[in-house]
């Protein structure tokens, strides 16, 4: 193939893309489908519903209203048109364009929460628990342990026949073909399978789900955090008049009042609620009228009760005549925090009265108040205020409120002073009293409230109750929501007047506010709103008076209702009043007297006025015409008014709005002006503010504020974002006739709406979803955005009516005109240096590849094609369009802009397409529903023309990707971004356009893609997200023509494959079948998304990139796909799921070609079936460790596996594969497997026929993994296969419930992911779905899972295990059953059975292993005579995995596998005839089955055997033949071989009773080589186990021992060893072997030897093994003698690269012994005694104990201690300390003894001249010593010369090393040396040591120093001087000790001057340091030899008399001869 190779930027590598991975030219969808579909094909895509014609919904969706009514202006009044649009845009239903069966197949997800109830458990033994699990350890009595014990095999010792069988399988030979047996099978197979595969797997893992476009939130009013607040009751000591209370809330941090309860977490910490109390109107100071309060009580006498009658009467007095004006009186103060926080946190507390403050919070739990400090440090502390429980609280202290005080900024101060202290610094009077008031959140609105408008809230109550009304919250900091209900109202807050410079005797002062409509007072309007005990609506309100006060504050709010049509004479009226409290003998009339005036004009040039206002005051009254005019610039009258203070500005007010009229922004208040002024009705000039604009200047002004709208500031234009947005749509829409002339806004309207949609995008306030949409405009698109009005006539009132016909005013201006508005346009606007028309310095390469997608279009000049007008004509002729002529598309405008914008404006274009390409999609939905779809075909709804601007649009967007992937990595997020929103705009375009048109662009987009140089991970993994979504389109599966086989596909439409595969129609069926499952092009040009997936798969596959994620990402797309088929019900029925997996055959190609980067293959060696062996096992099993074992090991799920990748495979391709990660590899398993369960099966049963053989082999070891991949794990463990078990914040977890509560089926709501608070939208971890939510989901947290949920796991688990089981089993027996058809059968079945046994192996439920069994024994049935002479290894195999289900417990599991083990004894008696190799592999399984597995149960095996007795009894066919007698003795040796195990079983814990049983059962086969084979190898294995690799060495020579005894026999070699004499040298212990003559047996009597060991590999094999294991030992000289016998075998056979390898193996061993030398450690050696009749056969019986080299008695000791204490129980063990002789008559009978002593290696003199190593000294041994010290009065030990000792030696019945480490003791001898003799023996060892320490090689100056101390040391006590001393002082009386007393002298002769040899020799090595010592040794030394020497020259006369002739003279002829010891014989 030719390579494309682009060079990558700044020296990276090349990217090389094969050709296969060019997309390929899609078919012409319309096409086919109009002309191809064959009449079955266009049923089948009924069945997925081909795009239906209702597809397309567009749909108006009523919006949800709070309140019963929508909230409007008032009738009657003609509106303003801004107002009009906006009253418009608030009530009209949502526009919502969706898809039918958008979401299909996504729902079931949902369903599977209940999933296991529906199934059924599986029964898995390793989840049966056995009942009998704790056996006692039995004490160790073994009858008759003698090793003599002649006992032949038949001998049992329990009888079978009186056990009841199993149940039979039913039908076990009714059946009369072969066909009818596979039949039956199947159909067993088949029944009540569990039809998805996916339902059972865990769900995809939504890390990767970019096809998950979440579906924004329908836009809704803001409601912050909502309280609800009941005044109870209020109450102070007396009660003498009507008392009135407000409340407000107040934010201490934004120092401001809040009024509606709206608490966000920060402010919460700072609010505090604050009541105001107010009582009528009296006279007097507050603090006078409060005294009768803080002094009088009720209660009290009876003089109080006159008081209080006396102020009853004044207050009636008072309220008659000043009822309406009130005072300021008292005031109090709750701290809302305290409220939420305890009850958020119930504590106990004390009782309410100690708390500070005086707030008592009356609930079963208090809280005392927080401390100031806590309350400042803990601003952040966040608290939630929805969670907290209602709660009652109790205001005890109420403080009087003080007349200087009153304004907002004071109560601030003394709040925040409260705030810190808990009370306020000065002494505030208190009142006492109590306020009651109840709090609670508010979750759902209650009944009965109305809203702020005062319209009642749903839901309505039935029957009249207390209303609650919702106050309007002024959040603290702003909220971005646009508005979306009509909200109108207007808030006065009077603050302060100023009267202090007026003389008057205005003291008492009201203000009377009044909204008017005009200035007669009639038109005062009743707009405000009343307190809650008054009317709804008031005319006027009055503020409270501070008595005697002339600069009074006020704290008074009125709040008004707008109307909607303001005029210039609406205004707020203020009237000044001064109240006289006592009323004046001569004065009847009214208490006011009037002051003065003020207004303030609403309006002020069409704006509404808000603000901070201070006003003068008008004396007298109002002049005409005074509303129009503010107060300060009222013009002079006629004649002049007066002003207070000569027109200062004494009173302040401030007005704010809550509007969703009035924008308050002057950008956005102009730019609806002028809009409004184009759609007519306006005067000009027109009056915009302070300006006016006359006609010609309109479109100017226009222009600009169309471009500074994205100047004002954020928070109005988010409000209004809904109103601009649409009016700029309309303006691109909408030709402007201004003045006469015609006006083009598209293209700036265009712009404005790209800076909007970047300056949303940018700003830090709003939130983005994952997929970095702005979520405003998101909503917006989805919801809100509907197609402009078509253009309207223009009715211009400046220029008279123009109407120019529809016709001409779409034609009269041609193209030429065209290009010069377009160009005066761009020249009114900056030029931009990336416009590609304007030749720049520099042009950028992708400037330059933008320009060129343009010039191909033929509009290169951005302006060349205005789009306003068509000439119709030329067009609708060339085009063939059906559009209507005379209307302007809004799709086509919009993406003609796209295509010519430039600049910035291009830039944020494409980088935010997204907004476009949905914006695009929904305009196209909106035209495709207005059109008559049956006669206008799909290819026929666009224009041509549109369709190029589309397809500009796409390459620009994808240049735009690789761009920033070449070029700013930094970026690479956003060029994900992008590239998402591509794939969903075409995934949309799918459903509107001509697929096949669609199908281009993808082809175009991954061509395009592919071309630039973006390094390959990279270019895969953003075209994958690309294809991902593309295939999550619900009509994937049509847009893939799924329903039309390969065969009859299309020509092709590209020449050169055509005339390709024309010719190869006629090549065979064969080629045509294995085509099939290959990714050929004309499958990827027929099924087009699939195939480009599947091209991704399998690049990826074939790519190493870091980590495996790209492999990850391709696997898991496919995956998630295959999940969507599976679960979507519109693909029940089977043979559309035929159908969908044939489209998926190529991807069975890649997964079996990709089986080397799986991350496991499989190992053969498993031992037992429940693998309790763990990961040692494993490590033995598995030789060379790779990577995935390794992990396997250390806690990867898949850890029965291993093997090492395919490396050779990889180094062809010349690269390292990389090894994809567990989950994935199961996900793509799963895959192929589902392909496989759906796929036809007669097709996959030509395939596997067709198949060449290394295919298949293949084939079936991918089956291999399967098994192992989807083994069940076992409920404790319930699968842990989702590794990444992130926890997820908890954030997301709210969302996922959120979107899941919400139940809606659709696939984008059951998966909305809402982007949440999180605007760094990298981390899409947060976002994660939430996996542990859902019960199906596995996680790694195993602590917080239910016993149910765990339960409820293991159920699906287990199905799933049976299912993927099942499905593997079905294609083995399609391909079995296809074996007559194939050319080399006993591959296949080899192959097949190889799988079938493997599968045995593993965790199976019943159900599994009886469809197995079946299996098998159809294959026996079948290919019996194949399987039992070929198959020698497989037999055995198979023999063993069936008699180790005959153990099982599980009934059923038993039940199959006596029925399957008949069977083979059956067919290997009747076809094959030879049953004898069939017994032999049973009793050798049976053997190796209970030598191994530790947790056998002999009791259900038992049962088993019975079970076949019975089938053998029962089978009327054979009851004339021999074969039941022959079962019959079969199973009388397996229920013997069984006796042994129970055995066993009792001595688990005791390792050397079990190594003597299993010795003692080896024996007993003496006479069945086989089985004593077997018997040896569970020993050898056992030792393996324990470390003792010396004697698993033994028992495997004595097995090739064995093995050469029957091979001598059979044949006569020169070469082969002769029997078990040759190995003699190895140990004489193997001469045993022999011991079988050839009278009992005869070789070559069949099924005796016929194992694997009985041939000479057999033979070298077993010797190597040795060999390797004396090398673990460290025995290296034996590895030698090993090998000896192994060489010439090789040399026979010519196996030179064998004998290499061992003469390497050798050098090895060699080199061990030099190097290692004496450092190394043999056996240490003990002899151990049992005494006891509680030990049974041991009593009294001695043995040796082999023990690892450095064991301590005390190691020994405690180990056998331990044991046989667990036996007998602590009391009644004795462990004896010492080691003299025992006697029996001391113990006490009931307790049991044991008795250790160390012992050595003894060897006789003549012994000692061949044993010169120390091996030799530590091999072979039969003979130790111990010694026992003594002294004559009993004691142990005593002074020198009553010391005795005594010597034992013992010899054993073998030699050490022996295939046991214990061997009995058969002989004893003693003798005892006198107390001299024990000092010569201890100075011969001191002299001895002092030699060795001296002549070493080299010197050990430490060793040479220890031994000198202990030696001339001064202070060694019983040292050498002392023994001289007592021996050598005199001679002794008694003559026969002279010899020792003569010996002794010598000794110390020769240890003196050894001695000096080692001062010497220590002289030469020490340090300068050690002078003085050297110095102190030498002074020991010479002291030591003056003592010693008296005693040394001393002889005895006696003994040299008769020797030696007296000749004096020559001293030292002494010296000489008295070595010579001639009368020694005769002493």
């Amino acid at each position: 193939a030719s390579f494309q190779r682009h060079l990558l930027h700044a020296g990276s590598t090349f990217a090389t893309i094969p050709q296969s991975y060019e997309a390929v030219d899609p078919l012409d969808l319309e096409e086919f489908l109009m002309s191809q579909l064959q009449s079955g094909d266009s049923a089948l895509m009924q069945e997925l519903g081909d795009f239906p014609d209702d597809d397309l919904r567009v749909e108006l969706v009523e919006k949800e209203c709070r309140t019963v009514r929508h909230s409007v202006p008032e009738d009657g009044v003609e509106l303003d048109p801004h107002v009009r649009d906006c009253v418009k845009s608030y009530i009209q239903p949502w526009l919502v364009v969706s898809r039918r069966c958008q979401g299909d197949g996504w729902s079931v997800y949902s369903e599977r929460a209940g999933l296991h109830t529906h199934l059924q458990k599986q029964t898995f033994e390793s989840d049966v628990q056995p009942e009998n699990q704790q056996k006692p350890v039995k004490s160790p009595t073994l009858a008759g342990l003698s090793d003599d014990s002649g006992r032949t095999l038949t001998s049992s010792d329990f009888n079978l026949r009186s056990l009841t069988p199993d149940q039979r399988v039913e039908g076990l030979l009714a059946f009369n073909s072969h066909e009818e047996l596979d039949r039956l099978n199947q159909e067993a197979r088949q029944g009540n399978r569990h039809p998805k595969l996916f339902a059972l797997y865990p769900p995809p893992d939504e890390e990767d789900a970019v096809e998950i476009r979440p579906i924004p939130d329908c836009p809704k009013e803001h409601i912050g955090e909502r309280i609800m607040v009941r005044c109870q009751s209020i109450k102070f000591e007396i009660d003498i008049e009507p008392i009135f209370a407000t409340m407000a809330l107040y934010d201490l941090k934004e120092k401001k009042k809040v009024r509606k309860v709206f608490l966000t977490p920060k402010s919460v910490m700072h609010t505090l609620q604050f009541s105001a109390i107010e009582k009528v109107l009296q006279q007097g100071e507050i603090s006078d009228c409060a005294d009768p309060y803080m002094t009088l009580r009720e209660c009290e006498s009876a003089k109080n009760k006159d008081k209080l009658e006396k102020l009853r009467g004044q207050a009636e007095t008072f309220c008659q005549r000043l009822g309406r004006y009130r005072m300021p009186f008292a005031w109090a103060t709750v701290k809302i925090i305290d409220v939420v926080s305890t009850a958020t946190q119930d504590r106990d507390v004390p009782d309410s009265d100690t708390l500070k403050g005086g707030v008592s919070i009356d609930r079963r739990a208090q809280l005392p108040r927080r401390n100031s400090e806590r309350f400042s440090t803990t601003d952040e502390q966040l608290c939630n205020i929805s969670a907290f429980k209602p709660a009652t609280i109790t205001i005890n202290s109420i403080f009087k409120q003080e007349g200087d005080r009153l304004s907002d900024e004071d109560l601030l101060k003394v709040l925040a002073e409260i705030k810190k202290t808990s009370n306020p610094q000065r002494r505030i009077k208190t009142i006492p009293g109590y306020i009651k008031l109840d709090m609670s959140p508010v979750h759902d609105t209650p009944v009965a409230c109305l809203s702020t408008e005062l319209i009642p809230l749903i839901p309505v109550p039935e029957k009249n109750t207390r209303t609650i009304k919702e106050v309007l919250e002024f959040p603290s900091s702003e909220v971005y929501v646009p508005h979306n209900i009509y909200r109108n109202l207007l808030y006065v807050y009077p603050q302060r007047l100023n009267f202090v410079n007026r003389l008057t005797s205005a003291r008492n002062i009201t203000i009377k506010i009044q909204f008017m409509s005009g200035e007669d007072p009639r038109c005062s309007l009743p707009v405000i709103l009343g307190k809650s005990s008054g009317p709804e609506l008031l005319q006027e309100v009055y503020t409270p008076v501070t008595y005697h006060n002339k600069s009074p504050d006020f704290y008074e709010e009125v709040k008004l209702f707008l109307p909607a049509q303001l005029t210039e004479r609406h205004h707020l009226l203020f009237t000044f009043y001064h109240i006289s409290c006592q009323q004046k003998q001569n004065q009847s009339g009214s208490c006011e007297t009037l002051i003065g005036y003020s207004w303030l004009p609403i309006l002020n040039n069409d704006r509404l006025q808000t603000g901070q206002f201070c006003l003068p005051i008008l004396l007298e009254r109002l002049p005409i015409n005074y509303s129009l005019h503010t107060p300060e610039k009222l013009p002079l009258q006629v004649p002049p008014v007066k002003w207070m203070e000569s027109h200062k500005g004494l009173f302040n007010l401030e007005v704010q709005a809550v509007s969703s009229v009035h924008t308050q922004d002057n950008h956005l208040e102009r730019f609806f002006t002028l809009c409004h002024a184009l759609e007519g009705g306006a005067t000009f000039p027109l009056r915009v503010r302070e300006e006016k604009i006359p006609e010609n200047k309109l479109e100017h002004e226009l222009k600009l504020s169309i471009i500074s709208l994205s100047s004002s500031s954020l928070e109005p234009l988010v409000l209004f974002l809904h109103l601009v947005l649409d009016k700029l749509f309309t303006l691109i829409m909408q030709p402007m006739v201004i003045a006469g002339q015609t006006a083009n806004l598209a293209q700036i309207a265009f712009e404005s709406v790209v800076s909007i949609v970047n300056s949303l995008h940018n700003s830090q306030e709003l939130v983005r979803d994952q997929q970095g949409r702005n979520s405003l405009l998101a909503t917006y698109l989805y919801w809100v955005f509907r197609l402009p009005d078509p253009p309207r006539d223009i009715h211009n009132a400046g220029s008279g009516s123009m109407t120019p016909s529809a016709e001409s005013r779409y034609s009269t201006m041609g193209r030429a005109t065209a290009v010069s508005v377009g160009n005066m346009l761009l020249q009114s606007r900056i030029r931009s240096s990336s416009n590609p028309d304007i030749p720049a310095p520099h042009t950028s390469d992708e400037d330059a590849e933008v320009k060129s997608i343009l010039s191909v279009k033929g509009h290169n000049n951005p302006g060349s094609r205005m789009s306003t007008y068509v000439d119709v004509n030329n067009h609708q002729n060339l085009m063939g369009s059906t559009r209507p002529s005379n209307r302007k598309q809004f799709h086509e405008e919009l993406a003609l802009q796209m295509v010519v914008s430039t600049g910035v404006c291009r830039e944020n274009a494409y980088k935010y397409a997204w907004f476009f390409f949905e914006l695009l999609v929904k305009s196209m939905a909106q035209h495709v529903s207005q059109l008559d779809k049956r006669s206008v075909p799909r290819r026929c709804r666009f224009s041509d023309r549109f369709k190029d601007d589309i397809s500009t649009i796409v390459s620009v967007v994808t240049a735009e990707i690789g761009t920033i992937l070449v070029k700013q990595q930094k970026e690479v997020e956003q060029a994900e971004k992008v590239n998402i929103s591509l794939a969903f705009f075409l995934y949309d375009l799918l459903s509107l356009m001509d697929r096949g048109f669609v199908f281009q662009l993808v082809k175009n987009y991954c061509n395009q893609m592919s071309a630039k140089s973006v390094s390959m991970p990279t270019l895969i993994s953003m075209r994958l997200e690309f294809l991902r979504i593309l295939c999550s389109h619900e009509h994937y599966l049509n847009l893939s023509l799924f329903f039309s086989s390969p065969a009859s596909a299309p020509a092709s439409p590209c020449p050169s494959i055509s005339s390709q595969s024309s010719g190869s129609c006629s090549f065979q069926e064969q080629q045509r079948i294995l085509g099939l499952f290959e990714l050929s092009q004309e499958f990827k040009q027929q099924h087009y998304l699939t195939g480009l997936l599947l091209t991704e798969l399998s690049a990826a596959l074939d790519m190493e990139s870091e980590g495996g994620k790209v492999q990850r990402k391709a696997i898991n797309a496919i995956y998630s796909l295959l999940c969507a088929h599976d679960l979507d019900h519109r693909c029940a029925k089977p043979e559309v799921r035929a159908k969908v997996a044939a489209l998926y055959l190529p991807l069975v190609g890649i997964i079996i070609d990709s089986t080397n980067y799986l991350d496991f293959t499989v190992s053969d060696t498993r031992g037992g079936k429940n693998k309790t062996g763990g990961p040692e096992d494993d490590l033995q099993n598995v030789p060379p460790i790779n990577q995935s074992v390794a992990m396997a090991i250390a806690g990867n799920p898949f850890n029965t596996l291993g093997r090492n990748v395919l490396v050779a495979m990889a180094s062809m391709q010349g690269k390292s594969t990389a090894t994809l990660a567990a989950d994935t590899s199961r996900h793509l398993l799963v895959c192929f497997l589902w392909v496989m369960k759906n796929a036809d099966k007669s097709l996959i049963q030509r395939w596997t026929v067709d198949m060449p053989p290394s295919q298949l082999n293949k084939l079936l070891e991918l089956l291999t993994i399967c098994v192992s991949c989807f083994e069940y794990r076992g409920k404790q463990s319930s699968d842990k296969v989702s590794t990444q078990a992130l926890q997820k914040s908890q954030q997301a977890k709210m969302q996922l419930e959120e979107a899941l509560l919400r139940g809606m089926g659709a696939r984008g709501e059951m998966m909305k992911r809402v982007g949440g608070m999180d605007r760094t939208m990298g981390q899409r971890e947060n976002l994660r779905w939430r996996k542990d939510l859902t019960q199906w989901r596995q996680t790694n947290d195993r602590q917080d899972k239910t016993k149910a949920e765990l339960d409820q796991e293991a159920v699906i688990s287990g199905n799933l295990a049976t299912e993927t089981n099942l499905i593997v089993l079905d294609l083995l027996e399609t391909i079995v059953q296809a074996v007559p058809l194939a050319e080399c059968k006993d591959n296949v079945v080899g192959g097949v059975l190889k799988v079938l046994l493997h599968s045995l192996t593993c965790n199976q439920s019943t159900t599994f292993l009886s469809h197995t069994f079946s299996t098998l024994r159809a294959v026996v049935v079948k290919f019996g005579d194949l399987l039992f002479e070929e198959e020698a290894e497989q037999c055995a195999d198979l023999c063993q995995k069936v008699l180790q289900y005959c153990s099982s417990p599980v009934d059923e599991n038993r039940s199959q596998a006596c029925a399957t083990l008949y069977l083979i004894m059956r067919y290997s008696y009747s076809n094959a005839s030879n049953f004898s190799r069939v017994k032999m592999q049973v009793t050798m399984s049976l053997a190796s089955l209970v030598g191994k597995s530790s947790d056998f149960q002999e009791e259900y095996l038992r049962c088993s055997l019975r079970t076949i007795l019975a089938y053998a009894e029962e089978d009327t066919e054979m009851q004339n033949t021999q074969l039941p007698s022959q079962v019959d003795e079969l199973l009388r040796n397996l229920n013997s071989i069984l006796s042994d195990t129970v055995k066993m079983r009792e001595f688990q814990e005791d390792p050397e009773m079990l190594m003597d049983l299993m010795y003692r059962i080896a024996k007993g086969y003496q006479t069945s080589p086989d089985l004593r084979l077997t018997w040896l190898q569970n020993m050898a294995e056992k030792h393996n186990n324990r470390k003792c690799y010396t004697e698993s060495a033994m028992c495997l020579v004595h097995a090739a021992a064995l093995v050469a005894e029957y091979l001598s026999m059979l044949e006569d070699h020169k070469y082969l060893p002769v029997g078990s004499v040759t190995f003699q040298n190895i140990s004489p212990n193997v001469l045993e072997e022999s011991a079988v003559s050839d009278d009992i047996l005869s070789p070559d009597e069949d099924g005796v030897c016929s194992g694997r060991y009985f041939t000479e590999s057999g033979l070298v094999g077993l010797l190597e093994q040795a060999a390797e294991l004396f090398s673990n030992g460290g025995l290296y000289e034996a590895v030698n003698e090993v090998y000896k016998v192994i060489i010439p075998i090789l040399e026979a056979h010519r196996d030179f690269r064998k004998l290499a390898s061992t003469h390497d193996k050798l050098q090895r061993a060699f080199d061990n012994i030099i190097q290692k030398g004496h450092k190394r450690m043999f056996g240490t050696y003990f002899r151990v005694g049992f005494y006891g009749a509680k030990f049974g056969d041991l009593d009294e019986r001695e043995f040796i104990y082999k023990e690892p080299g450095i064991t301590h008695l005390p190691e020994i000791s405690h180990r056998l201690e331990n044991f046989y204490s667990q036996c007998f129980g602590d009391d009644t063990l004795v462990m004896i300390k010492d080691s003299t002789p025992v006697d029996k008559k001391q113990l006490n009978p009931n307790k049991a003894y044991i008795q250790i002593t160390y012992v050595e290696p003894y060897f006789d003199d003549y012994e000692m001249k061949d044993r010169l190593t120390n091996f030799e000294k530590n091999f072979n041994l039969r003979r130790f010593m111990y010694t026992t010290p003594f002294t004559k009065s009993g004691r142990p030990r005593g002074e020198l010369q009553e010391q005795y000792k005594r010597k034992t030696i013992l010899t054993t019945m073998h030699a050490f090393p022996y295939v046991k480490t214990r061997i009995n003791v058969i002989q004893k001898e003693e003798f005892d040396l006198t107390p001299i003799e024990v000092a010569i023996e201890d100075m011969q060892k001191k002299t001895r040591e002092l030699a060795v320490a001296t002549h070493r090689e080299q010197p050990d100056a430490k060793m040479l120093q220890m031994v000198l101390q202990g030696s001339v040391g001064a202070t060694v006590n019983q040292g050498p001087l002392e023994v001289a001393q007592v021996f050598l002082n005199e001679i002794p009386a008694d003559p026969k000790l002279f010899r020792h007393h003569n010996k002794l002298r010598l000794c110390f002769k020769e240890f003196i001057m050894r001695c000096g040899e080692a001062v010497e020799k220590n002289k030469h090595l020490i340090t300068s340091d050690q002078k003085e010592y050297q110095q102190e040794l030498k002074k020991n030394y010479n002291r030591l030899r003056e003592s010693l020497r008296p005693m040394l020259e001393r002889k005895i006369p006696e003994l040299y008399k008769p020797i030696i002739r007296p000749r004096l003279e020559n001293r030292d002829s002494f010296k000489r001869l008295s070595f010579r010891r001639p009368q020694e014989e005769n002493s």
